[in-house]
């Protein structure tokens, strides 16, 4: 077999991962994803109505174990290892959060790039050095809850870099994914401002440089941001109950209307780029600005408002008047509880944590620090008891598949080359890729439900199945074979501690299924591991990495490795 980097992939340079025990795992691996089980309680017999006044989000202090912690880390990071899951038993689930909203950044995603020489002028029209710094710091910075938290905001608050319009597309889009990750633990309605002023927003949803009405041609403002800023950052489609629950039953109520589209079209005419110096990035890390020529000054309705005078000051009235839209706390908790937890919360999880998005407790609505730690310490996520019901979890995303191999194994680039690259190619790689979604919509939609499936008629959703086929399945096998065998370039694991365990099946597998798996691989999935590992003499030349790999391998092809719980 060969690996999407041209070089044959083996385990050993003697001896090749034996394909017997790849293929039953890609055979069973298709029809596994589609049978799993991908959320929580989708069909509340209370959906539909108002709930009464949440229960407290409860905080769990008893100390986690082993295999508690890494499924608590699988929710908020971007992958276990060793070390984290000791933090995290020795701090507790409230104070390891507490530690990570303390943590600075150590850089930047443009200082990264800036730093290591892409500002060059040869860049001025590629997309050199975002892969790379992307992958870096998904798999090594420590700030791994604000790593999770932001590719979570990612999903949501879409920009890919493909659809930028725009020279220097690395540093707009990396200006971009450094607010989300600037602001993951601080004010949705700040983060509403920072979005509405990127670049890089501006030019993916086609408002930059967005001109007023001209009586004289019919040339009407862009409506793309106005749209989507309520479809799917804020507001969503229908009229919402704390609990994420749709107003109106068989007969959903709208939430806004073509006119409201319209009309707040109307203000975000006129923001602009800050300069017109297009020979270095640094335009893109800037705010756009208000160029008062192209802006509508008349008065602009929508959502029972009115906003006059245009300007800075009509957007603020305009992003005031949706973060007061009572529909923001359920329609922003329920994504983040979709992209953090499962796929199907409760109406009772939603309305819990929106409670917390409407009033962290002081008083202050939008706190997402509140949010993210309703979200993680509420009985829904952390209670063992989610484990055994059948909707629990989500379809773990794929680039998030990688990420955990990645930092469980300790895969570091010394060039820092980091060349994994794009791997949104649903036949050679990933069928996902950070920042590189084609649309607005993501890879895969929150609503999204495979037709004909037992998932459909269960009133689940299961978004990432969006993204999962038969050639998806297959190119995700195959791409990790590759990668756990010989890395993406000098981007390599380290499989040292591991291979002190390569001899003791037993104790081999369980370290790979508590690290990678939570420990919530079946008796009957680690029945067929320890027998593929067994099947490779630990003596024979090149056995304890041929052994290793097999453990590795697949459990990352496992269905209760795919299906996070």
């Amino acid at each position: 077999m060969t690996d999407q980097h041209g070089s044959t992939a083996s385990f050993d340079s003697g001896d090749a991962l034996p394909g017997a025990t790849i293929l039953p795992a890609a055979a069973v691996l298709a029809p596994a994803l589609l049978l799993a089980a991908c959320g929580g309680g989708g069909n509340d017999p209370t959906a539909g109505t108002t709930t009464a006044a949440p229960a407290p989000v409860v905080v769990v202090r008893t100390a986690p174990t082993s295999a508690q912690a890494s499924r608590f880390l699988a929710q908020s990071t971007m992958g276990a290892t060793k070390a984290s899951i000791a933090d995290v038993i020795d701090k507790g689930y409230e104070a390891w959060i507490t530690a990570q909203f303390a943590l600075a950044r150590a850089t930047s995603h443009w200082d990264w790039l800036v730093a290591n020489g892409y500002n060059v002028a040869g860049n001025i029209n590629n997309t050199a050095g975002f892969d790379t710094t992307m992958w870096r710091q998904l798999i090594v910075e420590p700030d791994q809850l604000r790593q999770r938290v932001g590719m979570a905001l990612l999903d949501m608050l879409v920009v890919g870099i493909d659809t930028v319009n725009l020279n220097w597309k690395q540093f707009a889009a990396a200006a971009y994914v450094d607010l989300l990750l600037d602001n993951a633990f601080g004010n949705y309605r700040t983060l509403m401002d920072a979005i509405t002023t990127s670049a890089a927003m501006g030019s993916f949803l086609t408002f930059l440089g967005n001109r007023k009405a001209n009586a004289t041609t019919g040339a009407a403002p862009d409506e793309n941001y106005a749209r989507e800023l309520m479809q799917l950052f804020t507001l969503g489609l229908y009229q919402l109950n704390m609990d994420g629950s749709v107003k109106g039953g068989s007969t959903p109520l709208d939430t806004y209307t073509q006119a409201d589209v319209a009309g707040l079209a109307r203000i975000f005419t006129g923001l602009s780029l800050a300069t017109n110096i297009s020979t270095t990035p640094d335009r893109y890390r800037q705010p756009l600005v208000m160029n008062a020529a192209i802006n509508e000054t008349g008065s602009a309705s929508f959502l029972g408002i009115s906003a006059s005078g245009g300007g800075m000051a009509a957007i603020k009235t305009a992003l005031d008047a949706i973060f007061a839209h009572p529909n923001v706390p359920p329609f922003v908790s329920k994504q983040l509880i979709q992209r953090l937890v499962t796929s199907n919360p409760s109406p009772a999880y939603v309305g819990r944590v929106a409670a917390r998005f409407a009033d962290n407790g002081s008083g202050v609505r939008g706190d997402m620090k509140a949010v993210v730690t309703a979200i993680l310490l509420d009985t829904e996520a952390r209670s063992d008891t989610a484990l055994t019901t059948a909707t629990a979890g989500k379809l773990r995303e794929p680039v998030m598949r990688l990420t955990a191999w990645a930092r469980a194994f300790a895969v570091t680039s010394p060039s820092n080359a980091w060349s994994f690259g794009d791997t949104s190619s649903q036949s050679t790689r990933l069928a996902q890729s950070m920042g590189r979604s084609q649309t607005v919509f993501n890879f895969f939609r929150p609503g999204y439900s495979p037709p004909a499936s037992a998932i459909a008629s269960a009133g689940l959703v299961a978004p990432e199945f969006q993204i999962t086929n038969e050639q998806s399945v297959v190119g995700y096998v195959n791409y990790m074979y590759g990668l756990v065998a010989n890395g993406a370039g000098d981007a390599k694991a380290d499989y040292t501690d591991i291979l002190l365990k390569a001899a003791d099946t037993a104790a081999l597998v369980d370290e790979v299924n508590l690290l990678l798996a939570a420990g919530q691989l079946s008796a009957t999935t680690l029945a067929a591991i320890r027998t593929a590992v067994d099947s490779v003499a630990a003596t024979a030349t090149g056995g304890p990495t041929n052994r290793v790999g097999i453990a590795i391998m697949l459990t990352l092809a496992a269905p209760e490795f795919l299906t996070v719980k």
